[in-house]
């Protein structure tokens, strides 16, 4: 076994972001990430007590990774219009450093039992924290408005995931910019 810089409870981590996000988190086996991530199997349960602890720790390193980003976007904008439209240029963005690989969370929501509510959580929390995020941009209390371009947004991951194509994110993008210029949105 090579000698690894890292500690191996965020080889193991960096190790199954990779494979989960590349290949889903069915299709990953602890074998491969163990082996991957150059650690030994004691060293894996040392550090996640089972492959669904490793999944919550992905969905939330993943969580962090893609607020990150989607803030270098957003946050450089000061008016919501602005704020909003460049979310979806970061959709874009992430779309071509990805090949299109869709939401990491509906991705693993689609691979989970519906009774594994640990991992469901954990999806919830994400999909709820981007619905405040377009809420408080647009200072939404009711949720009104800023649900409707959540679910443009949204719509925008998964339909662009289908078809391998920017149209849908251009699509809705566009839906958005049309209700600021209604003034449904002000």
């Amino acid at each position: 076994m090579k000698h690894h810089p890292i500690v191996p409870r965020e080889r193991i981590l960096d190790t199954a972001l990779r494979l989960f996000h590349a290949q889903g988190y069915n299709a990953t086996g602890i074998n491969q990430i163990i082996s991957e991530a150059g650690v030994a199997k004691a060293s894996l349960y040392l550090h996640f007590k089972s492959k669904e602890e490793l999944g919550i720790e992905y969905l939330n390193a993943r969580h962090d990774l893609w607020f990150t980003q989607l803030r270098l976007f957003t946050d450089a904008e000061k008016k919501p219009r602005k704020k909003i439209l460049a979310a979806f240029d970061f959709l874009t963005h992430i779309n071509e450093n990805e090949n299109f690989r869709g939401c990491s969370f509906l991705n693993l929501l689609s691979e989970i039992q519906p009774d594994n509510f640990v991992l469901l959580a954990s999806i919830q929390t994400h999909k709820q924290e981007l619905r405040q995020f377009f809420a408080d941009i647009l200072e939404d209390q009711k949720n009104d408005i800023s649900d409707i371009v959540y679910m443009l947004f949204e719509s925008a991951i998964t339909e662009s995931q289908l078809f391998k194509s920017q149209w849908p994110v251009e699509k809705a993008q566009q839906a958005v910019s049309d209700l600021f210029k209604l003034k449904y949105i002000k």
